[in-house]
């Protein structure tokens, strides 16, 4: 049995102020679902809004199947991502990054580059400190383009363009995007034989199984990423043991 004293040191410690990454982890477990929570009813509560109070006549079964699409498309994504990202980012940074968006594309490359220039690597506390203070300076100069390149350049550069030199642009923008995308993401992933599968599984299914069989065109997407990461596994370059853990900095 304890005595007195024991009891009572083992309630002060119990109740003593958190401090440094503890107090820090509590407040991300429990802010970062409720603000993704909150951010979550605010987007859907505008989506409802824009179906059903704008006059628009959308009504209920073509919203379900609005969303059956969705989720037969990204439902994959919604599942593949978070486990992707979370020894990159850590619990903190996944948080801002779920909340803000654009993470293959600019978030990650942004946390994987401030972590390399500081050489830091991925999985360890130091690093998730270093996710999170990226994806601020990435959001932040993010912010300040879009006002300025876009909000005020960006309109007045297509005011002044003939309309149809706009109408030829707008049938490259979002090939020129993914495309941007794309080759950020092979740079950054740095593995050949990863590429090289996706690549072939997205153009069959693009030049061959889609053209066949039309009616899979919706489903392609979820059809590259399922077919790429089993494919992926399979021919997986076999190890004598699994690798070794990064040690954990900042404890």
């Amino acid at each position: 049995m304890r005595g007195p004293k024991e009891t009572a040191r083992s309630s002060q410690t119990s109740k003593a102020p958190l401090t440094g990454l503890a107090q820090f982890d509590r407040t991300t477990s429990v802010w970062g679902p409720v603000t993704l929570a909150l951010g979550f009813l605010v987007s859907l509560a505008a989506a409802l809004f824009a179906a059903f109070g704008t006059g628009l006549g959308i009504t209920a079964t073509e919203l379900w199947g609005a969303v059956g699409i969705v989720i037969a498309t990204f439902g994959i994504i919604a599942v593949v991502e978070p486990i992707a990202y979370y020894p990159i980012l850590g619990r903190s940074a996944m948080y801002q990054a779920f909340m803000i968006g654009n993470i293959a594309n600019k978030l990650l490359p942004a946390a994987l580059i401030a972590q390399t220039d500081l050489g830091e690597k991925p999985g360890t506390r130091r690093a998730e400190l270093i996710a999170g203070a990226a994806i601020v300076g990435a959001v932040f100069i993010h912010l300040i383009t879009l006002v300025v390149l876009v909000g005020i350049l960006g309109t007045l550069l297509v005011g002044s363009l003939p309309p149809d030199l706009i109408a030829v642009a707008r049938l490259y923008i979002l090939p020129a995007v993914f495309g941007a995308v794309t080759v950020q993401a092979i740079v950054t992933m740095k593995n050949v034989r990863i590429t090289v599968i996706a690549t072939v599984v997205a153009a069959a299914l693009v030049f061959l199984v889609v053209p066949l069989v039309p009616a899979l065109a919706n489903f392609a997407t979820a059809m590259a990423v399922i077919i790429s990461i089993v494919v992926a596994w399979i021919v997986r370059k076999r190890t004598d043991g699994p690798p070794a853990a990064p040690s954990s900095a900042g404890h």
